[in-house]
């Protein structure tokens, strides 16, 4: 019995499969900031004023709601905790920054050893788990050491900032190098031709031009950096969900607090991190390779 489809066949010959044409948004490294910058703001902005109807609709047999315990904890959650969260992914991005760029520039070195160790230390550091990688930095990394007799501590989160800076500082490279990589050749050719050394093509010729093109990914790297920093609460580290938990715990750890307490989390990490998806999304599109 023939199959029968919505397909018009010509009598004699055999049917074929139409080119497979993937729907929604593509699954690069762009993704998880394209989901969160396509989320509408309306959605956001309803999902925000549900969630004190849902603490208080929780809080109807209680003498003292959740609400009002969440309020008294805001001031100290925001800035002992979340600010600290942010200063983590800010010192974690300068310095994953700083040795990607070099390291970029290492995969593109015409040196070849240079290139290969840079290639191992990328290939690595992209592909293992960033908490495997925090608990190790943690747990190998001295608690202080000493130069020229000055004792220095290193407290956990400075391990942590050190932990998160390593991985992105591979992806950085990447940036680097496909950035490097997308500007014409013969903007190679042409400095050449004038008498400019390597470094200074590189410096005064591509690098300039190819700012633009990093700064995107860049900002999707910063935004997935900020996101991952909850991470550090299994470290021990006092930011916004250890502090979040330790709150519970003093407020009685009853279960009408989950929702008020690590929902304000979540609301900080939104408002935080979806301006910055927007105008990646944007920079996107407005430093789009014309091709």
């Amino acid at each position: 019995m023939a199959h029968k489809s919505g397909v018009p066949m010509v009598p004699g010959n055999l049917p074929v499969l139409l080119p497979f044409a993937p729907r929604g948004p593509a699954h690069d490294e762009f993704f998880l900031v394209r989901w969160l910058g396509a989320i509408p703001l309306a959605w956001l902005t309803a999902a925000a004023l549900l969630l004190p109807a849902a603490v208080m609709a929780q809080s109807a047999v209680v003498a003292e709601s959740p609400l009002d315990k969440l309020l008294r904890w805001i001031p100290f959650l925001f800035v002992q905790g979340f600010l600290f969260n942010v200063l983590i992914s800010v010192c974690a991005m300068a310095i994953g920054t700083l040795a990607g760029a070099f390291a970029g520039l290492g995969l593109i070195s015409r040196n070849r050893l240079i290139r290969t160790v840079v290639q191992g230390y990328v290939s690595f550091f992209r592909n293992i788990p960033w908490l495997v990688l925090l608990f190790i930095v943690l747990l190998a990394a001295p608690f202080q050491v000493t130069v020229f007799g000055t004792t220095i501590p290193l407290p956990s989160w400075i391990k942590t900032v050190i932990g998160l800076a390593i991985p992105v500082s591979a992806n950085i490279a990447e940036v680097v190098r496909g950035a490097v990589q997308s500007v014409p050749t013969a903007q190679w050719e042409a400095a050449e031709s004038l008498g400019f050394t390597r470094r200074q093509t590189i410096w005064q010729i591509i690098l300039p031009q190819c700012f633009k093109r990093m700064l995107p990914p860049w900002m999707n790297w910063y935004a997935i950096l900020t996101m991952s920093t909850p991470l550090c609460s299994l470290l021990g580290v006092g930011e916004i969900i250890s502090l979040t938990r330790q709150a519970m715990e003093a407020e009685g750890n009853r279960p009408e607090l989950l929702l008020p307490f690590y929902g304000f989390a979540l609301v900080l990490f939104l408002v935080y991190c979806y301006p910055i998806a927007r105008l990646t999304m944007w920079l996107e599109r407005r430093f789009a390779v014309k091709t």
